[in-house]
């Protein structure tokens, strides 16, 4: 979940250059030279489904006494957002809510803040700053996977805006390439600095979050990895070009930088990529008025399109290497405002690249934050 800014503008077809698969070999983690004092630990995790498969979230404990809640692990942000009691009518929808009263350990701090979000719950785009959250700052006891932290930085919602009312969880905890706050504090304690992800679809269930090491058992092949793009604290990578059903275009065919955030629902591209990328699929897919930054066609003439979409990246080891959205992710069901359109899976926002759900989970990811690299092989399903 992120904000972003720019622009472009469309271009000739071109025909899309040759990578491999993803079974590139792939240099494996190093094993760590001194004495891990905590274990991987796998955190089980739920799927939102409304249309398509939207966040995925597993559970915390916050507090003295420890009161359950439920989080999005999300590697678009960096900090830690429950729900709280003191929302009200707001966060309805969130059944578990976290009371600072009831907590022993809990530590005021004072301030109260918003946080707005550049993209939201579901696929639908932010428009005029729709996700919004009110917040107080505080510190608590928090738990995850059988281990706890003390002290640790986090957000209590006291407000929201009405779109994230529809999130059934409590909240969000980032997961951001800079270890901070509840990952920080399990590196401190021993913890490796990584994570894997198998975020699988609702139909496949078995979602997990592995703390501090790699389930191999949830993927297929050798893992490949590459790079970070830049240590600005964001998860990004780059690619060298973006292909739909094997074609390209100048546009397209060219160097990018690509947020990869496990709380945005689809993909997001600058408009004059998005408009590119959506031509190739099909003219018939069209800027959606109601909601700025949407894309839609007939619901009747999309099932049977064509809509694979491979981003060119390149592995540590200088080989390219293809990331693929299968056609089945392009239908992401009718618009609340007019069910006979159907919105497609690109999403734009001027200056903003971001590789979200539809992607990462036909794939485990590893999240390397010490030797500041993602890794990827095909899931295990």
């Amino acid at each position: 979940m992120r904000a972003a800014i720019s622009l472009g503008l469309l271009a000739s077809l071109t025909a899309a250059g040759a990578a491999d698969v993803i079974k590139l070999s792939a240099r494996k983690p190093t094993a760590p030279l001194k004495r891990r004092s905590l274990q991987p630990t796998n955190v089980p995790l739920d799927d939102f489904f409304l249309n398509t498969d939207l966040q995925w979230y597993g559970n915390i404990t916050v507090g003295t006494p420890p009161q359950e809640l439920t989080v999005v692990f999300d590697t678009g942000s960096f900090t830690l957002e429950v729900a709280s009691v003191q929302c009200g009518s707001a966060c309805s929808n969130q059944k578990l809510k976290y009371d600072p009263s009831k907590s022993s350990t809990y530590v005021d701090g004072g301030q109260q803040t918003t946080l707005a979000f550049g993209t939201g719950v579901g696929v639908d785009p932010v428009v005029n700053n729709d996700y919004v959250l009110t917040v107080e700052t505080g510190t608590d006891t928090v738990s995850v996977g059988g281990y706890t932290v003390e002290n640790v930085d986090l957000y209590t919602i006291v407000d929201q805006t009405p779109k994230f009312n529809l999130d059934p969880f409590s909240g969000i905890q980032g997961l951001s390439p800079e270890a901070q706050g509840l990952f920080q504090g399990l590196v401190n304690q021993g913890l490796p600095s990584l994570f894997g992800m198998y975020l699988t679809a609702q139909s496949v269930g078995g979602a997990e979050l592995t703390l501090g090491g790699i389930d191999t058992s949830k993927y297929s092949g050798s893992l490949t990895y590459t790079d970070l793009a830049s240590s600005g604290g964001n998860w990004e990578a780059s690619a060298s070009s973006i292909a739909v059903n094997g074609q390209t275009s100048s546009n397209l065919n060219s160097n990018q930088v690509f947020i990869f955030d496990s709380g945005t629902s689809n993909i997001v591209l600058d408009p004059s990529l998005a408009d590119d990328a959506n031509a190739l699929i099909s003219p018939d897919i069209q800027p959606f008025s109601a909601e700025p930054g949407a894309y839609g066609i007939p619901c009747s003439k999309i099932s049977s399109l064509p809509a694979v979409i491979d981003f060119t990246f390149t592995s540590q080891s200088g080989n390219a290497f293809n990331l693929t959205i299968p056609s089945s992710e392009l239908n992401v069901g009718p618009f609340d405002s007019d069910n006979s359109t159907c919105q497609t899976l690109i999403n734009s926002l001027s200056g903003t690249n971001i590789i979200g759900g539809s992607l990462l989970k036909h794939y485990y990811s590893v999240w390397d934050v010490g030797q500041q690299r993602l890794g990827f092989a095909a899931n295990g399903h």
